[in-house]
């Protein structure tokens, strides 16, 4: 299935109404919940075309400045920034989705507001700079996947004025970024893949993926390989074939006692979930 999913832009003021905090992103959530026969369904949040941003709040050298939304039925997503001498960085994000939203999630067991909290990789940024990442990237945590891309953010703005120099992340290139939302796969139930609208210039891929093999290490142990050739079949209007190229992907994840999780990034905007 396709979704809309809205691009968020939240101008936070301070007492003089000269701008604090300033971002414009886009971000999805893919969510497992139980249902009351026990079984577990997946879900995608999106935000909706309203957005308000109640509770955000500009920061000073002793307080954390934070970024808060709320939208749809009762969600609402958040992340705190902290200064330190002449960088700023994210620090947490606390995301609280409703399963009393029925629309989202149908018949599900547990209701009420569920939060979940992650600590950000965003790596420190020169104050008076805008970090940039046109990129995809993403969080995991109790059944929950928060996608990003398209992300503009600068905290503890200086007079008011956004900054010129831009701080970009590592999966974004000079020349060129990805301007189409991510094509998202979830793999662990096919039942329930979940693909979005994918770029229609892309060059037509062979008929057969070429094979990867693919690791994960926990300290110096090897803890997953994968040897797999993957391609990508999405129906809009015609049908489009992506191939994940084994020679741009790079391989993350972590291995727990009970489960493990392999993330591929192909580079273009493509990630697919293990």
């Amino acid at each position: 299935g396709f979704f809309q999913s809205y691009a968020v832009e939240v101008d936070v003021k301070d007492a003089s109404n000269a701008t604090c905090v300033y971002a414009k992103w886009m971000m999805r959530f893919l969510i497992k919940y139980e249902t009351n026969s026990s079984e577990y369904k997946n879900t995608t949040l999106n935000l909706s075309s309203s957005v308000t941003h109640n509770g955000s709040v500009c920061g000073n050298d002793t307080q954390a400045a934070l970024l808060a939304v709320q939208f749809g039925e009762g969600h609402s997503w958040s992340i705190n920034f902290t200064k330190n001498n002449d960088t700023y960085q994210g620090d947490f994000i606390t995301f609280t989705y409703n399963t009393n939203d029925t629309a989202v999630f149908p018949d599900a067991k547990r209701k009420g507001p569920v939060t979940i909290v992650v600590k950000d990789t965003m790596g420190p940024v020169q104050l008076n700079n805008v970090f940039v990442c046109h990129n995809t990237d993403f969080f995991e945590a109790e059944n929950v996947t928060q996608i990003f891309w398209n992300v503009t953010v600068q905290a503890f703005v200086q007079n008011g004025t956004i900054g010129r120099k831009e701080s970009r992340c590592r999966a974004d290139t000079p020349t060129s970024a990805p301007t189409v939302p991510p094509t998202v796969a979830n793999v662990t139930t096919a039942s329930t893949t979940t693909l979005s609208p994918a770029p229609t210039t892309a060059p037509k891929p062979v008929e057969n993926p070429d094979t990867g093999n693919y690791s994960l290490k926990s300290g110096n142990t090897t803890c997953l390989l994968a040897t797999v050739g993957l391609q990508l079949n999405v129906s809009q209007n015609k049908p489009f074939l992506i191939n994940i190229n084994p020679k741009t992907t790079s391989a993350d994840g972590s291995c727990g006692n009970t489960t493990a999780i392999l993330k591929l990034n192909d580079g273009n905007s493509t990630l697919i979930g293990f």
